[in-house]
């Protein structure tokens, strides 16, 4: 028994650890984002990467049946060992807690991207505006490169397996440029969970505990390639949603392969429109006139996808995780996810597109 409230003694002195360590992200950086992490991660990717299934996915369904065992067995005596039981969760809770930060969520509160790439924060609408509208063009550009026609819509000619492989060429070269981006030891899988990942409205996710990056295999092809970067970005040490949205379409863009530059273009404009959704519907519609037919019949195959699968869970998920990304340096919740426009904006104002 001593031993057992010994363990919620740890569990309180790492959230105490965690929160202090939050107030230092260039120490987080240094020590543990670009040094003990790199270690870990590779030893994940390296041992784990050639399984052609996700051990992770395995890990946690075999873990559910665990539980799922453990309150069948204990349903009957729930009430007299109330205070045992708790104890017994609170305990799995602090194992969970200590190597959910030790094998990756430290990266939480690493120094944010804005200050290691020096990119401003803000933007006006007029920056907005001159951005989409060159965004729209480079977006219809590749369209039509790729179709000949401004009417087709993009149909991808490569399966899941060989966009895992031939992302690896876009992070290459973006590390040219930012050698910080270096991605090593390929770790990618179709996520076991891509039914409930669809219904709780997710493309992909990290598994903190092998860091494989899972993506979820039912979606549009053309948001494939897109999506799997931006789950690699988190596998190298990269926790804030907007920016794996952003390293995830700089990897995209950056690929010599025409349908993976489109990839990214559309997941920055689908971004930039929303925004505009939001800021000013007129301008939305004047937007939407100048982008190709068949780029509008990519987003509506997104659309139709995801409506397909709308239901209570993903609300519910969606409130959970929002409060899961406060409690973990960020403060935009599931807005975080279109912060990724900030960097995207003020990183072209001095670049071409």
């Amino acid at each position: 028994m001593h031993r057992k409230y010994w363990l919620l003694f740890l569990l309180l002195l790492q959230i105490i650890v965690v929160q202090i360590l939050s107030f230092f992200p260039e120490w987080v950086e240094h020590w543990y984002s670009t040094g003990l992490y790199v270690w870990i991660s590779d030893c994940f990717r390296i041992s784990l990467g050639s399984i052609p299934f996700s051990v992770g996915d395995c890990g946690y369904a075999l873990l559910i049946v665990l539980l799922i065992r453990w309150f069948w067995k204990n349903r009957g005596r729930w009430k007299q060992d109330r205070k045992q039981n708790l104890l017994h969760i609170a305990n799995a809770f602090t194992l969970f807690y200590f190597f959910f930060y030790l094998l990756w969520a430290m990266n939480y509160s690493r120094q944010p991207l804005f200050e290691k790439m020096h990119i401003e924060r803000d933007y006006s609408d007029q920056e907005l505006l001159v951005f989409t509208k060159k965004l729209i063009a480079k977006t219809n550009s590749v369209q039509f490169e790729i179709t000949h026609n401004f009417s087709s819509k993009i149909v991808f000619p490569y399966s899941q397996d060989e966009v895992f492989s031939m992302n690896a060429n876009g992070y290459k070269n973006l590390s040219q440029r930012y050698p910080f981006f270096t991605y090593r030891h390929l770790s990618v899988k179709k996520s076991l969970f891509s039914v409930p990942l669809t219904y709780m409205g997710f493309g992909g996710y990290l598994n903190p505990f092998t860091n494989e990056a899972q993506v979820n295999y039912l979606g549009p092809m053309y948001v494939f390639p897109a999506t799997t970067c931006h789950e690699m970005a988190h596998q190298m040490g990269y926790a804030s949603e907007s920016e794996c949205n952003f390293i995830g379409y700089l990897a995209s863009v950056k690929n010599d392969n025409l349908y993976f530059q489109y990839s990214g273009y559309c997941l920055a404009l689908r971004y930039c429109l929303r925004n505009w959704d939001v800021r000013n519907p007129t301008i939305l519609k004047e937007l939407l006139k100048t982008i190709h037919p068949g780029v509008l019949q990519n987003f509506k195959e997104s659309e139709v996808f995801w409506m397909q699968y709308e239901t209570f869970i993903e609300k519910g998920f969606q409130i959970f995780y929002d409060r899961f990304l406060k409690l973990n340096q960020q403060k935009d919740g599931l807005e975080s996810y279109s912060k990724f426009v900030n960097l995207l904006v003020n990183y072209y104002q001095d670049k071409p597109l």
